[in-house]
């Protein structure tokens, strides 16, 4: 989500390249692997052009899986909250607005529509909701995933739905409420010509996203516990941009494995058939979290109207229109640290 950003949230640019959130100036397009992927991958970056690596159709509204491109507006119909509103901020609520900073980089959770104007995902979809229950109106931005925590804490946003995962660090300057759960995988090329397994990938080129949790936390420890530990070489960490740097990568042979987000990976490899392999037992599943700046008058509230949201029909549709239907949670609780 983070991956992971449960450490970042992704990768490709899928239901069609993604657009600016309704506050942005700049559109960010993300085919993650280009008509030229099949023969000679060049690295697109975050800016790149190419195929759009989406759905094969696309739809507004219902439809089944996560390969179908969700435009509509997911909160029209919802009611606020009272107990939730009772919560707000009167600046917040005479304002009428909530802000939210999000990576629009990252498929399924967090990325643009085709239409490169509409942020769509399970990401976008539960800040809609969330400002749906609190009866404001929603402002999504589109913000690195590394400049998210800086952001919130010079209050240029009131919160970010990032798929972030809640480390000791981060919760010394965040609020952090549980959504839903994510977790971090490692990706191989079809077939997995190397062999590889998610606990022998020791001496092995590994990408990660940089500040994500793959990097700061899982690759290091596994590779610990795996490899260091018991006399073998380390995994040799290569730290990119992005995960479709890295996917670009991983397919020229630069690189051996992509740990990272496991809900992006399985998306990478549906949407781009006999390319990527997903290993299993995955590296780590976790609860990611919606996150504020620590001690905001808002946490209360957006508390509030997460808890809502889960009770809610909405929550199940969200998920199941993103392919997450197995990740939904009971309780919005304050997170704890899962480093």
């Amino acid at each position: 989500m983070e991956s992971n950003r449960t450490g970042r949230r992704t990768v490709l640019r899928t239901a069609g390249a993604v657009a600016a959130a309704m506050q942005v100036n700049r559109h960010l397009s993300i085919p993650i692997v280009t008509t030229a992927l099949a023969l000679a991958l060049a690295a697109c970056g975050a800016s790149g052009t190419g195929q759009n690596v989406g759905a094969k159709g696309t739809t507004q509204g219902g439809g089944a899986g996560a390969s179908a491109e969700h435009t509509d507006d997911i909160s029209v119909g919802v009611k606020p909250d009272p107990k939730a509103v009772k919560l707000l901020p009167a600046a917040v609520k005479d304002k009428g607005t909530l802000s939210v900073a999000m990576d629009l980089a990252y498929p399924p959770t967090t990325f643009m529509a085709s239409d490169n104007k509409t942020p769509i995902g399970f990401n976008p979809d539960m800040s809609r909701l969330i400002a749906a229950k609190l009866g404001l109106k929603l402002q999504i931005n589109n913000v690195k995933f590394d400049t998210i925590i800086t952001g919130l804490q010079a209050d240029r946003y009131d919160f970010t739905a990032s798929t972030m995962g809640a480390t000791s660090d981060r919760l010394k300057v965040l609020d952090m409420i549980d959504y839903f759960k994510a977790g971090t995988g490692v990706s191989v090329p079809y077939g997995n010509p190397q062999k590889l397994g998610t606990h022998t990938l020791c001496g092995h080129r590994v990408a990660v996203t940089s500040g994500s949790t793959a990097e700061l936390q899982w690759l290091p420890q596994l590779s610990k516990q795996d490899c260091t530990s018991k006399g073998k070489p380390a995994i040799n960490a290569v730290t990119l941009p992005s995960v479709n740097d890295a996917l670009t990568q991983l397919v020229s042979k630069r690189i051996d494995a992509v740990m990272y987000d496991f809900i992006a990976l399985e998306w990478a490899a549906r949407q781009q058939p006999k390319t990527f392999d997903v290993l299993k037992p995955l590296v780590a599943t976790k609860p990611v979290a919606v996150a504020l700046k620590k001690e905001s008058a808002l946490t209360p509230a957006v508390k509030a109207a997460v808890q809502s949201i889960i009770d809610d029909p909405k929550y199940t549709q969200a998920l199941g229109r993103w392919g997450l239907k197995d990740l939904g949670i009971k309780t919005a609780a304050m997170a704890v640290p899962q480093d």
